[in-house]
């Protein structure tokens, strides 16, 4: 069947940056068993064992219970677990605590995200530029928030202060403001005091902050003899009361992506109505995954596996950020969080100076990247004038080291030949 039948009703849906390049990808023999190809395009982490991690968990039993639908919020128990982890990561000693209420379970990042937007008001929602490309479609399918796109310039190494906070939401008249933290695809984290004026910031305006935190365990600018985790949660003052919304799970900062497993954690009222969202929206998670999951939760595993991310994925991280440096590919700052490097191909021989020439032209070396107008989050195509971020790629450190070796070199005889060119 060709490609532009149109079947009434049906709209042309717009793919995310990663599936569109993973689609292209396909169409030229990619395949992800296929040990020739590089995939720095997705946004996963290597999955298995991992130097200092506790086991991977491999099995799942299904207990006859697990029959039966869970409840939309997700199953108590798991919640109680995940309530306490944040208590135990970030609220020692204070007042305030979360509990099971505080959280909503649900089928992966973007459920838990969509069933946010679709329990907003119609409010005026901020957004930066760059942020993750899932966001795109999401601001433009719901349309009773207005989605007010933010500026960040690399020039500033996307630095954003919570004095430039206060002034977009008194301006702009924003009631919320959505955002990736660390941020996908640059890295740049907000932490330590400023998070802490952030969310001082959001509460005296009454905006609430809607935080991706699915990188919040990837931290290379962490204080020294602490975890390296950051969580807005640290500096909530009342978690009933206090505008923080905060969005995690098992996708990045456990390594088990294919286990779609993610949760909201808020305010009590405002889990109410993501879970009130979820039940027409998705109807709810796995129960049994849900049942398996909670052993993970404990601080003991959690602390061991962050451990072992850092000190491998910093490595790689370091590694990669440099030899992209010496390849011409330059970054407006290193990364302060995530596996991604936000590289600006602008000093590359043509047509390795445009992202999208850059990812058709790594395809025909096997490697899979994603260009930079994907994040340039324009939803409902809006401002129609070409992307500022036409001329960078964002490259995941996510794969192994011995996949980013071999991407390295691929990347390095590419850029060599069109030099001599």
């Amino acid at each position: 069947m060709s490609d532009d039948v149109t079947i009434p009703a049906f709209r042309s849906v717009p793919r995310t940056g990663v599936i569109y390049v993973t689609t292209e990808a396909t169409r030229r023999g990619y395949r992800s068993s296929d040990p020739d190809w590089c995939n720095l395009g997705q946004g996963q982490p290597e999955t298995g064992e991992l130097p200092g991690a506790p086991a991977r968990l491999n099995t799942v039993t299904i207990d006859v219970a697990d029959m039966e639908y869970a409840p939309v919020a997700g199953l108590w128990d798991i919640r109680e677990a995940i309530a306490g982890l944040y208590n135990r990561l970030y609220r020692r000693g204070m007042p305030s605590q979360y509990s099971a209420e505080n959280v909503c379970l649900s089928g992966g990042g973007r459920a838990a995200l969509t069933r946010a937007a679709a329990s907003l008001g119609s409010v005026n929602l901020g957004h930066f530029l760059p942020d993750y490309t899932a966001y795109e479609e999401l601001l433009d399918v719901f349309k009773a928030f207005t989605a007010i796109p933010i500026l960040l310039e690399g020039e500033r190494g996307y630095n954003f202060t919570h004095e430039d906070l206060r002034r977009e939401v008194q301006g702009r008249g924003l009631s919320a403001l959505l955002f990736s933290n660390p941020c996908n695809p640059t890295g740049k984290l907000v932490q330590g005091d400023e998070l802490a004026r952030w969310v001082g910031v959001a509460r005296e305006q009454e905006c609430t902050l809607l935080i991706d935190e699915f990188y919040s365990h990837y931290i290379w600018t962490g204080r020294p003899g602490h975890l390296p985790v950051e969580s807005a949660a640290r500096y909530v003052e009342d978690v009933n009361r206090d505008p923080i919304v905060l969005f995690d799970g098992f996708t990045k900062n456990w390594r088990y992506p294919g286990w779609r497993m993610t949760w909201t954690v808020g305010p009590r009222q405002v889990i109410d109505t993501v879970a009130s969202a979820g039940s027409f929206l998705d109807g709810g998670g796995s129960r049994p995954l849900q049942r398996a999951a909670i052993p993970l939760l404990q601080e003991d595993v959690v602390v061991a596996e962050t451990q072992a991310i850092h000190a491998t994925f910093r490595e790689k991280r370091d590694r990669f950020h440099s030899r992209l440096e010496r390849l011409g590919i330059r970054t407006d700052r290193a990364p302060d969080g995530t596996f991604y490097v936000w590289g600006n191909v602008s000093g590359l021989p043509a047509p390795l100076n445009d992202g999208m020439g850059f990812f058709r032209a790594a395809l025909e070396e096997k490697i899979i990247a994603v260009p930079g107008e994907f994040f340039d989050v324009n939803p409902g195509k809006r401002r129609a004038r070409p992307s500022r971020f036409r001329n960078y790629v964002r490259l995941s450190f996510g794969p192994s080291m011995e996949v980013l070796e071999k991407a390295l070199g691929r990347l390095e005889a590419l850029i060599l030949r069109h030099s001599r060119g």
